[in-house]
C-alpha cells in the first residue's frame, strides 16, 4: 500500500510522513502513560520512576538511532547534543517544579496529573515555538547571533541567581491567578475545577483548585525554560525537525524523571552553574566561530563538551552535598 502523496509534501524542511509519525508516537506514549501506567490514582514511588525514567531514555535515544541511519552521521549527533541539553535543562526545571508543588502543598498522589496535562501544553508550546524560531532563522540568519548572545546572558544569569530569583516569576503569576479568579483554598481530590455557592441565595460560581493553579503556574515555568532551551538547542542545529523531536523527547520523561528526584533534588543544587556553562559555551561557539571566521564547530565536539561539563556537575554537586549532610546541623 503507497502512502498518499501529500504525505510527501515538505514541512519545515521534511516530508509530512516524518512529523506526522513522530506525533503518532507521541500521541501513543501518552495515551499508554495515562491509560495503562497511570490509569489508577496513585503516588509515584521510585522504583516505578526510575523504571519510566529508563524508559524514556531508552526510547529517546532510540529515536536519535533512527535519525543517525535515516538522515545521517551528523544529524544523528546533533539530535544527540540537543536531547542532553533539553534533559539538562528539564532538571533544571524539576527545582522550580517541586518548589511549586511544596508551595501550594499538592501530595504525591496528584502532582502527576498537573505533569501530565502540563506536558500536553508543552507539546504545543514547543511547537508554536520553534516553528517561529525556524521561520526567523530561515529569513534573518543574523537572528542566530542574537540567540548566542542571549544565550551568554541566559548562562551568566543562571551561574548567579539564586532560588528567590528562580521562583520570582512564580510568584507573579500565583498572585496575578489569586487576584483575577476564584481559587479554592484547599485542593478536591484531583479536580481542577468545582463549582461552589458564592452567596446566601446559594449562587453558584467556578473556582479554580489548587491543583490548576500549580498546572498553570508549571506552564509559565515552561515558557521561561524555553526562552532559554530553544535558542540554545538552535545554536546546535537550524534543522527544526531535529529541534522539536529531541525537545519533546527529552520533555516526554520529565514526569518520570521527576519522581525519582524529587526526594534526593538537594543534592544537584549545583548542577545548575554546569549547565550555565553549557549555555555559555554554545553561545560563544557561534561568536567565536563568526570572530574568526572558520567553519562551524563539529556536533561531535559540542556534545563531548557539554557531557563533559554536566558530569562534572553532577559529580561536584554530589561530592558537595554529601561534605554538607555530614556538617553537624547540615540539610540531610
Amino acid at each position: 500500500m503507497e502512502l498518499p502523496d501529500v504525505l510527501f509534501d515538505m514541512f519545515l524542511g521534511k516530508p509530512l510522513w516524518m512529523w506526522a509519525g513522530f506525533l503518532t508516537l507521541v500521541a501513543s506514549l501518552l495515551a499508554l502513560d495515562l491509560g495503562v501506567f497511570h490509569r489508577k490514582q496513585h503516588a509515584i514511588g521510585v522504583s516505578e520512576s526510575l523504571k519510566l525514567s529508563a524508559f524514556y531514555i531508552a526510547l529517546g535515544l532510540s529515536f536519535g538511532g533512527f535519525i543517525w541511519w535515516w538522515l545521517g552521521q551528523q544529524k544523528g549527533v546533533e539530535y544527540l547534543t540537543g536531547f542532553v541539553i533539553e534533559k539538562s535543562l528539564a532538571v533544571d526545571n524539576l527545582f522550580v517544579i517541586a518548589m511549586i508543588f511544596a508551595h501550594l502543598s499538592i501530595p504525591r498522589e496528584y502532582q502527576h496529573r498537573v505533569l501530565f496535562w502540563g506536558i500536553l501544553g508543552v507539546i504545543l508550546l514547543r511547537g508554536i515555538m520553534i516553528g517561529l524560531g525556524a521561520t526567523l532563522v530561515e529569513r534573518f540568519e543574523w537572528i542566530l547571533w542574537f540567540f548566542a548572545l542571549f544565550l551568554i546572558y541566559s548562562g551568566i544569569r543562571m551561574f548567579f541567581s539564586g532560588e528567590a530569583d528562580e521562583t520570582e516569576g512564580e510568584n507573579v503569576v500565583l498572585g496575578f491567578m489569586r487576584r483575577n479568579f476564584r481559587v479554592t483554598k484547599r485542593l478536591h481530590g484531583n479536580r481542577f475545577f468545582v463549582r461552589r455557592p458564592i452567596d446566601r441565595k446559594g449562587r453558584m460560581a467556578l473556582f479554580i483548585t489548587p491543583l490548576f493553579l500549580a498546572l498553570v503556574v508549571i506552564e509559565a515555568a515552561d515558557v521561561v525554560f524555553a526562552v532559554d532551551s530553544v535558542p540554545a538547542i538552535f545554536a546546535i542545529t537550524t534543522d527544526a525537525y531535529i529541534v522539536y523531536t529531541s525537545n519533546i523527547f527529552a520533555i516526554l520523561g520529565l514526569r518520570a524523571l521527576y519522581f525519582a528526584l524529587a526526594a534526593t533534588i538537594e543534592r544537584f543544587r549545583y548542577l545548575k552553574h554546569a549547565i550555565a556553562i553549557v549555555l555559555v559555551f554554545i553561545g560563544s561557539k557561534i561568536v567565536v566561530a563568526d570572530m574568526l571566521d572558520i567553519a562551524k564547530i563539529p556536533p561531535e565536539i559540542s556534545l563531548a563538551v557539554t557531557v563533559i561539563l554536566l558530569a562534572g556537575g553532577i559529580a561536584y554537586s554530589m561530592r558537595r552535598t554529601a561534605h554538607e549532610s555530614a556538617q553537624p546541623g547540615g540539610r540531610f
